[in-house]
């Protein structure tokens, strides 16, 4: 059986799965995305995502279409369609066909996407080994120009920071906002561990909440780990014991290696390990 794709109330083929030329999230980036994953066949934390699909999409003025119960249904029947069990699952929603102009006005009936997969993101040896960073000279799209909290398709900024990554020839990078504080990475949260402490950078940063930067912060506080958000230099991420990233693809990803300069003694510390080890756990326990 080939995947099949939701798109507005039906199922496709992968290569029949299409939207308009005309469609806005195409021409201009407008809308909205979860990124989701389930472990068993049991979805992970769906309704966390699905509250911030909806609310991404109530800061851009897109009103979709499904009531949140019915999209959630639609992740979890597409899941099961396409019999997969550990998946990643793309969940869209796009202003839908309009002109070629900008009055959202104009689009009268927004587009709702569901894709299930698999996914890797990285090679099981980073997880065992760590990774290299670097820190990019894309800054995070300042606060003032668009909500961090909204999960746009518009990923441009992203991705350019990504392209600088690769370019270099690490997987990740670290981007900083205006104010040259660290903000996250490319496509997920990031960490450090100092004197025993998580620190992660606060909302004011110019940060996506992560729902598995949630996740890891609810761990640490069983785990007995003090937790702080707030501002974090570079200079904290060079001379941290530990660090690592966070995101739905990546799950838990120690970083041993930041701008040529080893954290910690070079090596996954044993925060981070606790911490990944927990999360593996979580993610087999918890249903949707």
């Amino acid at each position: 059986m080939g995947l099949k794709v939701y798109v507005d109330g039906e199922y496709y083929e992968k290569a029949d799965a299409k939207i308009s030329v005309f469609d806005h999230g195409l021409l201009y980036g407008d809308g909205v995305f979860e990124g989701i994953r389930s472990y068993g066949g049991k979805v992970f934390r769906l309704e966390e995502h699905i509250k911030r699909l909806y609310n991404s999409a109530k800061a851009i003025m897109l009103k979709i279409p499904v009531a949140p119960e019915g999209m959630k249904k639609i992740v979890t029947d597409t899941l099961a369609l396409n019999e997969l069990s550990d998946a990643y699952i793309r969940l869209l929603v796009t202003r839908g066909c309009g002109t070629l102009g900008l009055d959202i006005n104009k689009c009268p009936s927004p587009s709702v996407i569901c894709i299930t997969d698999s996914i890797a993101l990285y090679p099981r040896e980073f997880y065992e080994n760590g990774l290299k960073v670097i820190t990019v000279s894309t800054r995070r799209i300042g606060l003032g120009t668009l909500f961090p909290q909204v999960k746009s398709l518009n990923y441009l900024n992203n991705i350019l920071a990504k392209i600088e990554a690769m370019n270099a020839g690490v997987p990740e990078a670290i981007m900083l906002n205006a104010n040259g504080a660290v903000a996250e990475c490319t496509g997920d949260n990031i960490f450090i561990v100092k004197a025993g402490a998580l620190i992660t950078p606060d909302v004011n940063s110019g940060i996506l909440e992560g729902i598995t930067r949630a996740a890891v912060i609810e761990l640490a506080g069983r785990e007995g780990i003090p937790v702080e958000e707030r501002t974090v230099s570079r200079y904290e991420v060079f001379t941290a014991d530990e660090c690592f990233l966070t995101g739905t693809a990546a799950e838990v990803v120690p970083v041993v290696n930041v701008d040529c300069r080893p954290i910690g003694d070079g090596k996954p510390g044993p925060v981070t390990r606790t911490l990944l080890k927990k999360f593996q756990e979580l993610v087999r326990t918890e249903g949707a």
